[in-house]
């Protein structure tokens, strides 16, 4: 019987939806890795830690420190909760972290993930494994994304793994190698709109989305991004869409929302489409926030020859942090656990950092 390790995986997305939490026991036998889903839970953010979250990017050097060991605390309070509402605290082998992004620009051989590891490490007294992005780009690698490692040891019965978080992104096996990259926005712009018009986090089911029509010149313009035509790796992050999507909502404000909803939903359809029928790819399992909008579900299962298959709830909602966790596992294992076919790097390698506790 392989010995397992019990893990804790931390993330937090670009749709600040809050800190999911997720813990497993993993294990390898015989060059077969596993897991077994213990205990999850979403900590949701306060309206002020998701515009502190949200407005980082604007940050000087001091404000990223004190962001740093702000987030930290924040996290260790709620793997302290999590912990104790599900009686974990003498179980846990290590926590994997994630932490939140607030800059990631890899031609700039730059991307930040704040939550300090070492604090998370001395307040949980328990180590921390984290920053796993920055020595793939210091590799020349887009640094992302991380979560394909995952989707090809733990979920290879599915010939691709589409997430629709914040951004939308895709992994799957092409020529005997791990091909990933992120296709475009997903729930980024959509929750920026509904949050902006209406005060709402977002759209439920995409009903607003659903009850407008098509504007076909947003939708030319939105197709036309230079993003698009470039060959994988590739990757987005938040500056992206402040270049790019934000000033075409804007421009097109004087339109109904729905409209504009609609359209943005139809457009990401279109490149998600784009991306499967290019790779003759037949049978995707899907997760991310995104799945729970009916009206993008619905959109995604037309006009396609591929099957588009939605897990269990847990999986849906955790498979990223979930996935953190094997990460984790693998570092602390001295395995690689970035594949540079993913990213771009000039070879693979073993990402993260290790905290143990001081005090």
């Amino acid at each position: 019987m392989a010995k397992s390790k019990r893990i804790i995986g931390l993330m937090s997305g670009t749709s600040l939806d809050g800190l999911d939490v997720c813990c497993a026991d993993f294990s390898c036998l015989n060059g077969v890795y596993s897991f077994e889903l213990v205990a999850t839970n979403t900590f949701k953010y306060s309206d002020t830690w998701v515009e502190k979250l949200r407005s980082a990017i604007k940050l000087d050097a001091a404000g990223i420190q004190a962001l740093e060991k702000d987030f930290a605390m924040l996290m260790s309070q709620f793997v302290k909760i999590f912990s104790l509402e599900n009686g974990l605290n003498e179980s846990i082998d290590f926590v994997a972290s994630h932490g939140h992004t607030v800059f990631h620009e890899p031609q700039k051989q730059i991307t930040v993930q704040v939550g300090d590891g070492q604090i998370m490490a001395n307040e949980l007294s328990v180590k921390v494994i984290n920053d796993f992005r920055i020595g793939d780009v210091l590799l020349g690698g887009q640094g992302a994304p991380l979560v394909p490692i995952g989707d090809k040891l733990l979920f290879a019965e599915y010939q691709a793994c589409l997430n629709l978080g914040g951004i939308s992104n895709i992994s799957f096996q092409k020529e005997g190698e791990r091909i990933a990259f992120d296709i475009g926005p997903a729930n980024i712009p959509l929750n920026y709109i509904v949050k902006e018009k209406y005060n709402l986090n977002y759209d439920k089911d995409g009903a607003i989305a659903q009850s407008g029509s098509l504007i076909p010149e947003l939708y030319q313009e939105l197709s036309a991004l230079e993003f698009y035509n470039l060959s994988p790796p590739k990757s987005l992050g938040f500056e992206w869409m402040d270049a790019n999507i934000f000033p075409l909502v804007e421009k097109y404000k004087a339109h109904p929302t729905a409209n504009v909803l609609n359209t943005i939903v139809r457009h990401e359809v279109f490149q998600i489409h784009k991306v499967c029928a290019k790779n003759n790819i037949q049978n995707v399992l899907v997760t991310g926030g995104g799945a729970y909008n009916l009206f993008f579900m619905k959109c995604l299962k037309e006009n396609t020859n591929a099957e588009f298959v939605i897990p269990d709830i847990k999986l849906v909602d955790f498979k990223e942090a979930l996935i953190f966790g094997f990460l984790g596992f693998l570092k602390d294992r001295g395995e690689d656990n970035i594949l540079s076919s993913v990213t771009g790097a000039s070879s693979d390698s073993c990402g993260g950092k290790i905290h143990i506790p001081s005090t």
